[in-house]
């Protein structure tokens, strides 16, 4: 499982990646680990094309879940399946937990270091 997270304003925001054969698990999350709202993405079926996907369960985070998962699907070129639970605004939400992905997917060390927003 490949992780990486950031403490800010007091909270510790998290991602853990759990590839697969077929697809990549991804869980963004605060704190303590929770299942937030659900989007599944498919790759593009041409190198550069767009992404399918669909929300699948939750009401927060919409554009942030489909974002994630399609990006998490260009990036390893399978299916993935991605959480987000977060109070962050939806806008922040996308941008950190991009950057923790970045992170996470490229083995560097988590960043700890306290930032203000």
């Amino acid at each position: 499982m490949l992780e990486a997270s950031l403490e800010r304003d007091g909270a510790i925001h998290k991602v853990s990646l759990l590839p697969v054969e077929n697809a990549v698990l991804a869980f963004f999350y605060d704190d303590i680990f929770k299942i937030g709202t659900l989007a599944v993405s498919t790759p593009g079926l041409r190198e550069g094309g767009p992404a399918t996907s669909s929300v699948l369960l939750g009401g927060k985070y919409l554009i942030a879940a489909r974002a994630l998962s399609e990006r998490v699907a260009a990036i390893y070129n399978k299916m993935s399946i991605v959480s987000i639970n977060t109070k962050l605004s939806e806008g922040e939400a996308l941008r950190l937990y991009a950057s923790l992905l970045d992170k996470a997917r490229s083995g560097t060390s988590a960043d700890s270091a306290s930032s203000k927003g």
